[in-house]
């Protein structure tokens, strides 16, 4: 079983229209001919028209009513929600596992605010638990018609290339909506640096230069990209997107997988390596007390055996005073011989300096 969490990819920073929901659907037609919406799981707590799924947000939650309670916008909404479906994920993961042996893909629908999920902390928890546990692909939908601009492109890229870094998971771009413009362009504009080039001429606005700098960085991300142009009204293209999910998890048994034991181990070394640390300085500490006490016992006097502070008897009190006075004493004769060394050592130093000055 693997788990393909879709993303949608747009210009701005609300529902950009890139087909997402669609999109799902028409690749669980295309994974599972008996159209099985027990495969589905939605998180996308704004999504109005999808009624039948296997796990659904909005049977936990109530989007609108978060609004109205919370007093807040749709995004502010979108992510509360979020945040509470992440407090019992633990038992999708459960309900996940109980189906293994029966599906292949699991698909997880997530809201189209790019920033609500994946730079969330709710995002990152549902991300990091799939991906624990799970063969986990991430599939970012791109609206190609509105791509078709090198500076949208470039910002679409710009939004996979921060998602693929931060989540390190395997990654794959499905440029949809093929059915109205054909998506070779941006295949091109991938591979051949000179036609990106000679489109962004034609460009005019003040983000052209930025974007001629960006594509320069991005050819390193390109190289390793896997790319898909499908249609979700027609279901072109499928096939080949599968196909290249299917590689995708491939590499998260290969790449993912041990770089996640590596943390692990690293981070218990490192946890084993601090509490170790921590005994020695306390240790270290303790030794040091121990040595600054016998030396200030050596400096005052070392109190006498039978000194106790809790003696509630006459005569311990008796002989803890007596005690006292003692060391008071001998603390001031100290003191008062420091102090006539000290005045000896100046009126020296004055000698020194002036032959005619006096003599002891």
């Amino acid at each position: 079983i693997s788990v393909i969490i879709c993303d949608n990819g747009g210009v701005d920073f609300s529902s950009s229209g890139s087909g997402t929901c669609i999109s799902r659907s028409r690749l669980l037609a295309n994974i599972r001919h008996g159209w099985e919406w027990k495969d589905y799981i939605c998180a996308a707590p704004e999504c109005p028209f999808i009624t039948k799924v296997g796990i659904d947000i909005r049977d936990t939650v109530n989007y609108k009513e978060v609004m109205a309670q919370y007093r807040l916008g749709p995004n502010g909404a979108i992510l509360t929600c979020l945040n509470l479906f992440a407090t019992k994920f633990d038992q999708v993961i459960n309900l996940i596992n109980s189906r293994r042996s029966s599906i292949e893909f699991v698909i997880v629908d997530t809201p189209g605010q790019i920033e609500a999920f994946t730079w969330s902390a709710s995002g990152s928890i549902i991300t990091e638990a799939l991906a624990a546990q799970l063969p986990t692909v991430l599939v970012y939908v791109m609206d190609t018609p509105r791509s078709h601009s090198p500076v949208t492109f470039m910002s679409n890229m710009l939004y996979a290339c921060s998602i693929l870094y931060k989540t390190r998971l395997p990654f794959v771009v499905a440029l949809n909506k093929t059915d109205i413009i054909s998506a070779d362009f941006a295949m091109e504009w991938m591979t051949n640096f000179e036609a990106f080039q000679e489109a962004l001429h034609q460009e005019r606005s003040y983000l052209s230069n930025l974007t001629r700098s960006m594509s320069l960085v991005l050819d390193s991300f390109y190289a390793g990209l896997r790319c898909a142009g499908v249609s979700a009204a027609t279901g072109d293209g499928m096939p080949l997107f599968l196909s290249r999910v299917r590689d995708a998890v491939s590499e998260y048994y290969t790449d993912y997988v041990p770089m996640y034991e590596k943390l692990r181990t690293d981070a218990a070394a490192t946890a084993s390596k601090s509490s170790s640390v921590s005994q020695a300085s306390n240790a270290t500490t303790t030794s040091d007390l121990t040595s600054a006490q016998q030396k200030s016992d050596m400096f005052i006097g070392a109190r006498p055996a039978s000194y106790s502070e809790d003696s509630d008897d006459d005569g311990n009190n008796a002989s803890a005073s007596s005690c006292e006075g003692t060391n008071e004493q001998s603390e001031l004769e100290s003191f008062r011989r420091y102090v006539e060394r000290l005045r000896l050592d100046k009126v020296n130093e004055g000698c020194s300096g002036d032959g005619d000055g006096p003599s002891d």
